[in-house]
């Protein structure tokens, strides 16, 4: 018996192979029909990285808590210290409480010292206890920031972004949300990769 004359048309056309192997493809054979056996899958998937918190989903959930009350707290108290800085420095001027009025001697309850003329005696100069405050409590919102970040393991430059919304006005509002929602995300997306104790 004689053999048949390979047909060209009907012949799957050579395929050339990453290991340099010449090999046979069916005509019909296509990227979105080939199959990878469960075997492959399975060991692909025990390579990706797993994501690993710094501790519980509880206490995760706590830290982002007290990071949005300090973030909004602090970001408050930023805008606070914008308008004093303006108010003193651009205007000349500092809020008193309880001060007393230098020419009539009336007790003023709440009221603007102009810092060249000295009209208010006494009382307390709310202007300066918006510095310290919001000092006082950047060290605090400081301090949250390094919680939440070291139990989320964040990348170093996530903190850097994190320290400036207590420095620059309206930051830790935008910053804040953008943390709440991403950390949410996270904890979702990656239910057993809380620490356990």
């Amino acid at each position: 018996m004689s053999e048949p004359t390979p047909d060209p048309q009907h012949n799957p056309k050579p395929v050339r192979r990453t290991d340099g192997m010449r090999v046979n493809t069916p005509a019909d054979a296509t990227p979105e029909r080939a199959t990878v056996p469960e075997n492959v899958k399975a060991r692909a998937a025990a390579l990706q990285p797993r994501r690993r918190f710094g501790g519980t989903e509880a206490q995760i959930r706590g830290a982002l808590t007290f990071y949005k009350i300090c973030a909004w707290v602090s970001g408050t108290f930023l805008l606070l210290l914008v308008a004093e800085m303006i108010t003193r420095y651009g205007l000349g001027y500092d809020l008193i409480a309880g001060g007393t009025d230098k020419i009539t001697g009336e007790t003023v309850a709440l009221g603007w010292q102009n810092l060249e003329l000295e009209n208010l005696a006494g009382g307390v100069n709310i202007s300066t206890w918006i510095l310290i405050i919001h000092g006082w409590f950047y060290v605090v919102y400081l301090a949250a920031c390094f919680r939440i970040w070291s139990l989320m393991r964040w990348p170093f430059p996530q903190l850097i972004v994190m320290a400036l919304g207590g420095v620059v006005p309206f930051l830790s509002f935008i910053v804040e949300r953008k943390i709440h929602r991403s950390t949410e995300v996270e904890l979702a997306s990656n239910p057993k990769a809380a620490k356990r104790y």
